[in-house]
């Protein structure tokens, strides 16, 4: 049996996997080596994951996590897994991740739309090209922290309708101070940001919101998709802020010439195919 997990800046799945079947299933919370320490994340690990993947050790453990593309970062995340699972572990990207379990074996773009945002050209095995993100405050165009970022910051420089402001304002329990601290004095600004953006999710109809998310996922067209050769691609994407935006999503998509296969939440079965067939 072997241990796959996938992990976003936000959240982490965790499966228990014995051929292409499912035998245990978790959630912790996101895992990565830029905003954690090896003794962080081993103390995530250990006191969130049930029992049942500490019981012996396993095949492999195949790890796909934010912050890992970095072969320094990735060797913090990697001796972690190895002291809590005294296993074999391979440490991968959550944008290789992210294409295996959108393709499979298939070729084609591969996007992550979740908490922050990122491409690929795959090949069916490998990412042979990606236009580096750039994180949440030099890119991450789309994604759940860029869409928090504007509609907060439109929030305080009063460029926000006064009703959502003041609405959101109360939801969250904030004044413009609060937000300011929750930005700058926040180790993970990131799932902040990106929390209060699925406050707009419910104000769809509204003209300033639907302006802005699309706007943001035009913006990822135009920094990230269009320096790839995408025309005839499969495009594909994974994450929430995909899920939840999803109209919008494919209006921009269809305005910038693109056509979008498929949309899902997590990577999950499709690793678990892809890691089967190996």
């Amino acid at each position: 049996m072997k241990i796959i997990a996938e992990s976003s800046s936000t959240r982490t799945e965790w499966t228990l996997v014995e051929g292409n079947e499912i035998v245990e299933h978790a959630f912790t919370e996101g895992l990565n080596p830029y905003f954690q320490t090896r003794r962080e994340i081993s103390h995530s690990i250990r006191l969130e994951l049930p029992d049942a993947f500490f019981r012996k050790r396993w095949e492999h453990v195949f790890f796909y996590g934010a912050g890992c593309a970095n072969a320094e970062r990735s060797k913090v995340m990697e001796s972690s897994l190895v002291a809590q699972f005294k296993t074999p572990v391979t440490v991968e990207s959550d944008l290789l991740g992210a294409a295996r379990g959108l393709l499979v074996r298939q070729p084609g773009l591969a996007c992550i739309m979740g908490t922050g945002s990122n491409s690929c050209l795959y090949d069916g095995t490998n990412i042979v090209k990606n236009v580096r993100p750039g994180g949440f405050i030099l890119g991450d165009e789309g994604s759940g922290s860029y869409i928090g970022k504007r509609f907060v910051a439109d929030c305080l420089k009063g460029l926000a309708p006064n009703v959502l402001r003041d609405e959101f304002y109360d939801r969250f329990h904030l004044s413009a101070d609060d937000i300011m601290d929750d930005v700058y004095d926040n180790p993970l600004p990131n799932r902040t940001l990106s929390k209060y953006s699925f406050f707009l999710s419910e104000h769809l109809d509204n003209g300033y919101v639907y302006n802005l998310v699309y706007n943001a996922f035009m913006a990822f067209f135009r920094r990230n998709i269009a320096q790839y050769d995408y025309q005839g691609q499969p495009l594909s994407f994974v994450g929430s802020t995909a899920c939840v935006y999803s109209d919008i999503l494919r209006r921009a998509a269809k305005d910038f010439g693109v056509e979008i296969t498929k949309i899902i939440r997590n990577s999950m079965p499709g690793l678990v195919e892809f890691h089967s067939s190996n």
